[in-house]
């Protein structure tokens, strides 16, 4: 390469500083994290084409409340695909260590590295994964007060401010078209958060709030719970005599006070006993057919897991020992931006939260309703092994809520196609409302059926009916 020729040493000197700023200048932007967030890279990952970020996004400054995200975009074309937010309940239970790293994200632990997820959400849209509300993973707040006063409302006031916090990080998300996502006790915190999302856009359209998907979702407990004695008795997990003793005198709704406070009768509770008996601390409630990790029923120290899993050969069961375990790690924390604050340590589950303050009993189909008459598409899905929160009771709600809103069949109950096979059943109301049960898959349908939740959120994003053949 030839130099150009300079009139003086002096003009020489100052050009060629001139260009070297320049180059440095644009090899630090082409380099270096262009977010402040920005992951570089987490231990025992392998190499991914996608961008990932995470850290802290303050929803309160007063009481220093302090909201954990990991968000990994689309692994391809990011910038035309939808932002989707998942949730995940518990109460109290981490979207980062359950829903990332469990079910839906790009990776999952195995032992000191991480395995791509080849059915990861984020192959079809840019997923947000929010540890809410604080207290629970590597959320915090300031003092421990905020723990004893968590219950739906502050939860969905926090996970707001969150949403429009998040957007000044990263604002050419703004006005991407966005779906709120979650499941269990997410059926209490994805629709509190789109009612107020609703109502902020009447004043001054900030959302481009498309639709919510839930999956077995918690949205009216007296009907979840009486559901479950159907449930039990159907899959041969209690006797006769129970199924009859808990219909009996187990009606939930008979047991709720106007406050909505749990008040189940001593005779139910015994019978609850009963139940607990007959399935067995070695059945998974929450997916009645797939094998246990034994180390987490028997809560030994050494990693034990099952050597034969029959059900689905490709399902970790002990995935929740590897993520507490990797989470702990000092080195990933410190790729993740996080710390812990007021813990000793990560836990899938929040063990410090006041859960008496949470609404458990309060019913948010109403809430659901009320989207719906604002326009915004609905799904529920139910993995049809769930025994906590089972399809017979989300199903029958979404009739209820249909009827409710005069919305008739436009989808007749069928069933839907993954490949060749059989992925569930589904049925649409009126084009915005619909349920979908999941064919072999837990409470985390996403985590026991991976390729099939992958097809039934396509679907969803891009507002098309479920496949109907092969």
């Amino acid at each position: 390469m030839k130099w150009p020729t300079w009139k003086s040493k002096s003009n020489t000197t100052m050009a060629l500083a001139a260009v070297l700023l320049h180059l440095s200048f644009s090899l630090e932007v082409f380099c270096l994290p262009s977010h402040a967030d920005t992951i570089a890279l987490l231990p025992g990952q392998p190499h991914v084409s996608f961008q990932q970020f995470s850290g802290y996004v303050t929803v309160d400054d007063k009481k220093h409340k302090s909201l954990f995200y990991y968000f990994a975009e689309a692994e391809t074309d990011p910038s035309s695909k939808p932002l989707v937010l998942w949730l995940n309940g518990g109460p109290g239970c981490s979207s980062l260590g359950v829903g990332a790293f469990s079910e839906n994200g790009p990776f999952r632990p195995n032992e000191e590295f991480l395995i791509k997820n080849d059915y990861s959400w984020n192959k079809e849209a840019n997923m947000l994964y929010l540890e809410t509300p604080v207290g629970v993973g590597f959320s915090y707040a300031k003092g421990s007060s905020s723990y004893m006063t968590v219950n739906d409302e502050a939860t969905a006031r926090d996970n707001l401010v969150f949403l429009l916090r998040w957007f000044n990080k990263f604002p050419q998300y703004k006005s991407r078209d966005l779906f709120l996502t979650g499941e269990s006790y997410a059926g209490h915190y994805v629709p509190q958060l789109a009612k107020l999302m609703v109502e902020m856009n009447t004043k001054n359209k900030i959302f481009n709030l498309k639709g919510i998907a839930l999956g077995n979702p918690v949205l009216e407990y007296a009907t979840d719970f009486n559901s479950r004695a159907e449930f039990f008795w159907s899959h041969g997990l209690i006797s006769d005599s129970t199924y009859n003793m808990f219909t009996r005198v187990c009606n939930y709704s008979r047991y709720v006070s106007e406050y909505y406070r749990d008040s189940v009768s001593p005779l139910c509770s015994k019978v609850m006993s009963q139940v607990s008996r007959e399935t067995s601390k070695f059945v998974d409630k929450y997916d009645v057919t797939l094998d246990v990790c034994i180390s987490s029923v028997l809560s030994q120290s050494k990693v034990i897991c099952p050597q034969s899993q029959e059900a689905n050969e490709s399902i970790d069961v002990c995935v929740d020992d590897k993520v507490t375990n990797y989470l702990n790690r000092r080195d990933v924390q410190e790729a993740l931006h996080a710390k812990l604050v007021g813990v000793r340590k990560w836990e899938v589950c929040s063990n410090i939260l006041d859960y008496d303050m949470l609404n458990l009993e309060v019913p948010t189909l109403l809430v659901v309703g009320s989207l719906i008459k604002a326009g915004v598409k609905v799904l529920i899905y139910s993995g049809d092994q769930d025994s906590v929160i089972p399809l017979t009771g989300s199903r029958t709600l979404v009739q209820k809520l249909a009827r409710k809103l005069g919305l008739n069949s436009t989808v007749p109950y069928r069933v839907w196609f993954e490949g060749q096979q059989v992925g569930g059943w589904t049925q649409g109301y009126g084009n915005i409302l619909s349920f979908a049960t999941v064919r072999g898959a837990s409470h985390e349908a996403p985590f026991s059926q991976p390729e099939r939740s992958l097809v039934l959120f396509k679907s969803f994003l891009e507002g098309r009916p479920l496949p109907d053949a092969f």
